[in-house]
């Protein structure tokens, strides 16, 4: 008799390159429109799926977006589908620590209702696919790396910071209150305050005022202040009215010893 098991084991993988070909044809073609990447196929050999993506890419049957990302269009009546944009942000964030900016922020943190006309985001990436976050998004590079071990609220409160709050619709009064309130939650000031040595000297600064409005140890203080030129201004923007804004070099204000 014939090990009829053994022979079904054999069968389970395709083992040729044309094999393989048809499997990755079938599997993108069944799936209709979406993104690809080559982890997808990670149940076949790599360098046989490599070559069949870009196969099926000079074919036109798919779309190569960056390294490693594809895309499988739909036909429409205004031609060929386009990539979610929300989709591909999400897959450049998976590459690299991607967070909101400008306005975006402001509305993740309660600022604003406004949503942006173009998408704003930052990374510490010297560059992102333009494929993969959209031509229209506006690029922020080059943050620091430690900004990759912040959350996406940090990070954005980062941001608004260092705009001096400008993305904020709120009155002076409530944006100060609203972003004194959000550095005193959940030890967020002292997760900030360990990449302040990263950040431009406006938001150490700011910090500080912060700080010192939270009541925070002296020493920390010490060592925001130590960290700024004592003859340099700093812009506060909507920050402005801080308590001790003056006393830390806030522009507009006399320093008050």
């Amino acid at each position: 008799m014939k090990d009829t098991g053994a022979v079904r084991t054999q069968r389970r993988q395709p083992t040729g390159s044309t094999q393989i070909m048809g499997l990755v044809r079938r599997r993108i073609e069944r799936a209709g429109e979406r993104l690809w990447r080559l982890e997808d196929f990670d149940d076949l050999p790599f360098s046989a799926v490599a070559q069949s993506l870009s196969r099926l890419t000079r074919e036109g049957a798919i779309e190569r977006l960056s390294k490693g990302v594809y895309y499988r269009a739909r036909p429409t009546t205004f031609g060929k589908s386009l990539p979610s944009p929300t989709a591909i942000q999400k897959l450049a964030s998976r590459r690299k620590t991607v967070y909101p900016a400008g306005i975006a922020a402001a509305n993740l943190l309660g600022f604003t209702t406004q949503t942006a006309r173009r998408s704003e985001i930052s990374t510490s990436a010297l560059s992102l696919p333009r494929k993969l976050i959209g031509s229209e998004t506006v690029v922020h590079t080059r943050r620091p790396e430690a900004w990759g071990r912040l959350s996406e609220v940090d990070a954005a409160l980062l941001d608004f910071l260092r705009r001096g709050a400008k993305s904020s619709e709120l009155s002076p009064a409530e944006t100060i209150d609203r972003t004194v309130a959000l550095l005193s939650e959940s030890s967020r000031f002292e997760r900030l305050l360990k990449v302040a040595d990263s950040e431009p000297p406006r938001v150490r600064a700011v910090l500080g005022a912060i700080g010192e409005q939270l009541g925070k140890e002296s020493a920390v203080i010490q060592r925001l202040r130590a960290s700024l030129n004592p003859f340099s201004k700093f812009d506060f923007g909507l920050l402005t009215g801080l308590p001790g804004a003056g006393h830390w070099q806030a522009k507009g204000i006399a320093n008050k010893k």
